[in-house]
């Protein structure tokens, strides 16, 4: 990966380096897709983040391919979806995930959802081993795992998951996840950094921060992220929201900020809860 990048690096537990804030694109149709992707590369990501689920992973491909930027300064993460699971259908999901980005190899390979009902995330991480183990994926993790999940999978395989990606933003800020998470040598990565938009955006503590350092909102709870430790991939399709949201490198929260932001946290959890979400199984 490129070192001249405005964002800072993450070192994973397997060494393989990513930057610290990327580019979702959840709920972005395939044909906006590309432009989307081909915005925030302009702007300087380098991470770009998609799923099977998300059928968006042929317009992603599309604009990497046509960027120009070289393959090793990108980081791109996709994901194996609930039907997918177990271990031969995860191997050829991977495979047909490849084939829509146009790739030979991701960086990062997640299990979507533990997906309890169905039971198959030992097996479909045993996959994801050979995957690693082939050199298709640079490193593999998990999303949405609670740490119970986590427990089990360390205990039965042999990797533990580099990432694990969870819905984290200030009004559910995951402590006991994201403790277990350096117990284990775990990446935390933020899903819905931004909570529900304008909902949280507009609370008076994030206002006041923003309007402390003259930055918007989204910028102060990015960087309120950044300084938690929290990898983060804010999602937008308007091309000045994708701008602003990766321009939170030249300013710092203060002690008394993060408090602030902190002091909102009231586990409100707006996407499902891991521990009974079996859609697809």
């Amino acid at each position: 990966m490129s070192t001249d990048s405005k964002v800072p690096p993450v070192t994973l537990n397997n060494g393989v380096v990513m930057p610290q804030l990327g580019f979702g694109v959840w709920q972005v149709p395939d044909d906006e897709a590309e432009k989307a992707v081909a915005t925030a590369l302009e702007a300087g990501y380098r991470s770009i983040d998609t799923a099977a689920i998300y059928e968006n992973e042929r317009g992603t491909g599309k604009a990497l391919a046509a960027s120009g930027i070289p393959r090793e300064e990108l980081f791109v993460t996709t994901k194996l979806w609930n039907a997918d699971q177990g271990y031969d259908s995860a191997l050829r999901a991977f495979d047909d995930s490849l084939e829509r980005l146009g790739l030979d190899h991701v960086d990062l390979y997640l299990i979507h959802w533990p997906t309890p009902a169905k039971d198959a995330y030992v097996d479909s991480y045993r996959a994801l081993e050979k995957i690693l183990g082939e050199g298709r994926a640079k490193a593999i993790g998990v999303s949405n795992f609670l740490p119970e999940h986590l427990e089990r999978l360390t205990a039965e395989t042999g990797v533990v998951p580099a990432v694990n990606q969870i819905e984290l933003h200030p009004q559910l800020a995951q402590a006991g996840s994201r403790a277990l998470h350096a117990e284990l040598g775990i990446a935390t990565e933020a899903w819905s950094p931004l909570g529900s938009g304008r909902g949280l955006l507009d609370v008076p503590a994030i206002v006041a921060v923003a309007r402390k350092h003259g930055r918007t909102p989204a910028q102060a709870v990015l960087r309120w992220h950044l300084q938690t430790g929290n990898v983060v991939i804010p999602k937008s399709v308007t091309p000045s929201r994708i701008r602003e949201n990766i321009d939170v490198f030249d300013f710092e929260l203060d002690a008394e900020d993060m408090a602030a932001i902190a002091a909102l946290d009231e586990g409100r959890r707006l996407g499902p809860n891991p521990a009974e979400f079996n859609a697809g199984a």
